[in-house]
C-alpha cells in the first residue's frame, strides 16, 4: 500500500491554493457533463485530508442536476479545481482535480473510469 503524502495545488491563477494528504496511485475519471467538459482527473479525500490555505473569497459554487455537489471555480481565471459533498457514509468529502495538483506525474497514475452519466 502507498505511504500518504502531501500535495498542494490550487487554481490558474493562484488566488486559490489547498493541501491535501493521500496516497496518489490512481485517478478516477467520470464522464458526467461537467467532468467530461473539464477533462477532470479526481481523488477523493475526506475533510480532515484538506486544507484551503487561501481563496475561499475568490470562489464561486455551481450545483446542477440532483444539486448535491459544491463544484467550485475561480471567479478570476474559472479554474475548477477541486469540488466539495457528501461520501455515501455520510462524510465530508473532497473531490480534488489531480491535473490542478503541482507536480504530479499522470503517467505514473491508474486511471479508473467511472460511470457518471448514468446517474
Amino acid at each position: 500500500m502507498a505511504e500518504a503524502k502531501t500535495y498542494e495545488g490550487g487554481c490558474h491563477c493562484g488566488r486559490i491554493r489547498y493541501r491535501i494528504e493521500t496516497a496518489l496511485t490512481q485517478a478516477i475519471e467520470c464522464n458526467c457533463s461537467i467532468c467530461a467538459k473539464r477533462g477532470a482527473l479526481w481523488t477523493f479525500v475526506a475533510s480532515p485530508q484538506f486544507t484551503l490555505l487561501k481563496g475561499e473569497e475568490a470562489q464561486s459554487d455551481y450545483q446542477f442536476n440532483k444539486r448535491k455537489i459544491h463544484h467550485l471555480f475561480c471567479e478570476n481565471c474559472g479554474v475548477g479545481s477541486y469540488s466539495r459533498g457528501i461520501a455515501p457514509n455520510g462524510d465530508d468529502t473532497f473531490a480534488v482535480n489531480i491535473r490542478c495538483l503541482d507536480s504530479v506525474d499522470l503517467a505514473a497514475l491508474k486511471i479508473r473510469p467511472f460511470d457518471g452519466k448514468s446517474l
